[in-house]
């Protein structure tokens, strides 16, 4: 199934978090961290701003993006979980 956002909307692959300590030590899923960051896999057109222009979206498929830690709606797709965000709740980009 391909999915397209709509308007300003994007969607995003969370990485999973981490299971073992760079010393080896596993970590139960308690103690894991919730994960902010995300790979962005599908970006809909953007939004029609006051006058009437499109406003792209500000991130484009592929780019790692930073999450805020609450919010998003979660899609599942071929028995993978997604999370779509508004382009506006993304707190930014990695840039290497």
């Amino acid at each position: 199934i391909k999915f397209l956002p709509l308007f300003d909307r994007v969607l995003v692959e969370r990485f999973t978090p981490e299971t073992v300590t760079k010393g080896g030590i596993m970590l139960p899923e308690k103690s894991q961290g919730k994960v902010l960051q995300a790979k962005v896999v599908a970006v809909g057109p953007g939004a029609v701003n006051q006058k009437g222009n499109l406003q792209p979206v500000s991130v484009t498929v592929g780019e790692k993006v930073l999450l805020p830690e609450y919010g998003g709606t979660k899609v599942s797709l071929d028995d993978k979980d997604y999370f779509l965000f508004r382009d506006g709740d993304i707190l930014g980009k990695y840039v290497e």
